[in-house]
């Protein structure tokens, strides 16, 4: 059973990625680099862990910009990481998001031979994000990430990709995002929940003891795992005049429209959510950050609230599977650091327009496989956990073909049939993002 002691997070050696909550709107970019020279990869290290933030809060918010980097499994080996350092690190990591992509359900428009290269290739060996408030810190933040590359001959930028978070907290689809994170305990930052209480420590950053009471396994030697967290990355297209044309077709008016949006997602599009507001949308709730995220499904077990097979209750489903104890939700849960990307679809617009535009999504956790493997496979592209075989996540579920998607209502549910993949993966790769120790370290290997 997992202890009670509270533990103390060495908040100033955690990049900050992991536990800073970001600034809402926000600018950012994201980088890939390729290592070409040993020695230049270590420099870069070495410039870079000068200026990474770490997750100690800053009492000036103007501070709110940061930079986080993380490391593929092949960048590790392009530093030179002993043999048996890399060995020690989680075979799905090893392995590789592109080799797991069957798997995961990356299959036909999704698969790894479709992807936006150098994303799935062994090219692709550092990941930098940076995140600001505004433009202005934006590049000034940037240009510390560029001078630690700048006039090193053996380091390569691959790929660069602009996102940003609107003012309304909107992804292409139309919805606010980001309003569910779990708090980790030692952070310092509460639930968004307040009937949750905060993860254990291990469940996000490795030396810690996790929600099983037991350590996480972690790479050797101690100073390179410790306080480090794995980073899943993945660049989602998403095709909103198919998921605007499909709601069309199949509601009689705009306010049906809106409410089987709403179903499908398990919120209205300003963020409330269906179990508390089932019938229409309430903007107040959903503006709200003390309410908007306080509820359970334990009361809805059937979904007349909120389906069963909605894509946020699938995400999360809470106390939804308390009742035989065979699932422990919290084993599952990941922080979730997802940004759009591509110009919005303006409203009304139900033709593509052929722009690329979606979704960089981003979780960290110190277990790829039971949390975001797990919930991608078993919880969003497979419906046997809700009783519904043949159902995946109407939204982001497996991209193999059609899957349909019920809706409990009295007398009879509805079943939307035929539901095309409105999401598409154009790649992604599986991180790991050292403490500052870790970066140190990994910049003086003999």
């Amino acid at each position: 059973m997992p202890g009670n002691d509270w533990v103390t997070l060495e908040l100033d050696d955690i990049q900050s990625g992991a536990l800073h909550e970001r600034p809402s709107p926000y600018v950012g970019v994201y980088l890939l680099l390729r290592i070409d020279d040993r020695a230049a990869g270590r420099e870069l290290v070495r410039r870079l862990q000068a200026v990474v933030d770490t997750g100690t809060p800053s009492p000036d918010p103007a501070h709110d910009a940061w930079m986080t980097v993380a490391f593929t499994f092949h960048g590790l080996k392009a530093l030179g990481v002993p043999q048996s350092s890399l060995d020690s690190f989680a075979p799905e990591f090893r392995e590789g998001m592109a080799a797991r992509a069957t798997h995961l359900g990356d299959v036909g428009e999704s698969s790894p031979e479709q992807w936006e290269k150098p994303l799935g290739t062994a090219d692709v060996h550092v990941a930098i994000a940076v995140l600001a408030p505004d433009l202005a810190r934006l590049e000034a933040v940037a240009e510390r990430a560029r001078r630690a590359h700048q006039e090193l001959d053996g380091i390569t930028v691959l790929w660069r990709q602009d996102c940003y978070q609107l003012p309304t907290g909107r992804t292409s689809f139309g919805f606010k995002d980001g309003i569910g994170q779990p708090g980790v305990e030692g952070s310092g930052r509460p639930p968004s929940n307040p009937h949750d209480r905060p993860l254990k420590a291990g469940e996000i950053i490795l030396g810690y003891p996790d929600e099983t009471g037991e350590l996480p396994p972690m790479p050797t030697p101690d100073i390179l795992g410790r306080n480090g967290t794995y980073v899943i990355f993945r660049k989602l297209h998403t095709n909103v005049a198919a998921y605007r044309q499909y709601l069309r077709a199949k509601a009689a008016d705009r306010e049906e429209e809106a409410l089987l949006g709403a179903k499908m997602v398990g919120r209205w599009q300003g963020g409330a959510p269906l179990a508390l507001s089932p019938e229409r949308d309430d903007p107040d709730l959903g503006s709200d950050p003390r309410r908007n995220n306080d509820f359970l499904y334990g009361d809805d077990p059937r979904g007349f609230k909120c389906p069963v097979g909605a894509h946020a209750r699938r995400a999360n489903p809470r106390d939804a599977l308390d009742t035989d104890g065979s699932v422990d939700v919290r084993l599952h849960r990941m922080i979730r650091r997802s940004t759009s990307y591509g110009p919005p679809l303006p409203d009304g617009v139900l033709e593509d327009d052929g722009a690329d535009r979606g979704i960089i999504f981003v979780c960290v956790g110190a277990h790829i496989k039971r949390q975001f493997e797990f919930v991608k496979t078993q919880w969003l592209n497979d419906g046997i956990f809700i009783g519904a075989p043949s159902e995946a996540d109407p939204l982001v579920g497996s991209g193999d073909g059609a899957t349909s998607f019920t809706i409990p209502r009295r007398p009879i549910r509805r079943r939307l049939q035929d539901l095309p993949p409105f999401v598409t993966t154009r790649g992604g790769e599986y991180c790991f993002a050292p403490s500052l120790p870790a970066m140190r370290w990994l910049a003086e290997l003999p």
